[in-house]
């Protein structure tokens, strides 16, 4: 077991950056770090078992994982939330207790922080000041599905494309992220599309010299292009 200590050194940087957690000091975090322990989790791995995540709280330390949900009929997937690190789940399962049904799936080697739901909630309770962070993240969290089914309703598939492109350039580095080595049937999850769709769209960006694709890297080459593209898609839809 590693000692509050260690999880802290080992972690400063990600914890310091947790929205969730925003301005705790060093022994606040010693405090509620007596609580948790580290756990690995293999890549390609699925978590299907809902009851897992309506007791333990996690926080996200190394790698992506995908929250999705899938359809009982046609069995289409639809990734929610493409969590990373600094990133929190359950919140839902935190706040109301109530089981969530949604699977996760590990895109890479996945390294996270657990904590028991009833500590973290009696934390809560001694701390009642940390709420508004949790209110204000879990605004965020349905502020972001809102606009997730407003897209999905509203807007073709190039215009979430280039959407999600835009969202996830480093705009100090102008390099894409966290979706830039992902197979097109992940991109086309986010954006509620098909494999064979998003790999056309792709290619016609590539094309016009807005993006490079090579050896399953996906980069940026021009935002600018892609920006007056969502200008004239945004435009069509008029």
């Amino acid at each position: 077991m590693i000692s509050a200590e260690d999880l802290y050194s080992n972690y400063q940087s990600t914890l310091n950056s947790c929205e969730l957690f925003a301005g705790l000091k060093k022994d606040q975090w010693l405090d509620l770090l007596n609580h948790f322990h580290e756990e690995k989790w293999s890549k390609n791995s699925c978590i299907i078992n809902h009851q897992k995540f309506l007791f333990h709280f996690y926080i996200i330390t190394r790698g992506r994982i995908k929250m999705y949900n899938v359809d009982d009929f046609s069995h289409k997937e639809h990734t929610l939330f493409l969590l990373k690190k600094g990133d929190v789940f359950d919140l839902f399962c935190l706040l109301d207790g109530i089981k969530h049904k949604v699977y996760y799936e590990c895109l890479d080697e996945i390294r996270v922080l657990a904590i028991p739901m009833e500590k973290l909630r009696e934390w809560l309770n001694k701390n009642p000041w940390q709420y508004e962070h949790f209110l204000s993240y879990a605004g965020g969290m349905m502020r972001a599905l809102e606009s997730n089914v407003s897209q999905l309703i509203f807007t073709n598939i190039t215009t979430r494309l280039l959407k999600l492109l835009l969202e996830n350039v480093n705009l100090k580095s102008q390099k894409l992220e966290h979706i830039n080595d992902l197979p097109n049937k992940e991109i086309a999850n986010l954006i509620g599309s098909t494999r064979a769709v998003v790999n056309r769209h792709l290619q016609q960006l590539k094309q016009n010299g807005s993006i490079n694709i090579a050896r399953n890297q996906l980069e940026i080459r021009d935002i600018s292009l892609l920006l007056e593209e969502l200008e004239k898609q945004n435009g069509n839809q008029k």
